[in-house]
């Protein structure tokens, strides 16, 4: 794994992600891509495992909600290409994956009443 790979998995797990378990994932699935869908997938599946609302009365309230929302778009976006990982090659040239073609779209005035 080269640093490229290694920044860019950094900065769709976060910096706290162990770099020892990156490599060894990366040499055992052999793209970023899936390393990055695979540690997802296991802490979302550690959120879900986990009550999604814990409410003590007048107290306090904690709720997962959102974090799995925010985990399902995120592995959501990692399998439809976005963003383009550094091990993967590049369609347009252009160093994105989004569709940057033009469409025309034409405008008319609504009669008046």
């Amino acid at each position: 794994m080269d640093t490229a790979v290694q920044a860019w998995l950094i900065g769709q797990l976060g910096p706290a992600t162990d770099l020892a378990d990156l490599t060894a994932r990366y040499t055992r699935l052999g793209t970023a891509r899936a390393v990055a869908l695979e540690v997802l997938s296991e802490r979302h599946a550690a959120l879900l495992a986990q009550p999604a609302t814990v409410n003590v009365s007048s107290v306090v309230s904690i709720s997962n909600a959102e974090n799995i929302k925010a985990l399902e778009r995120k592995i959501a976006e990692l399998r439809a290409g976005i963003p383009l990982a550094p091990d993967e090659p590049d369609p347009d040239g252009d160093g994105t994956a989004l569709d940057t073609s033009v469409h025309l779209v034409r405008l008319t005035a609504r009669p008046r009443r």
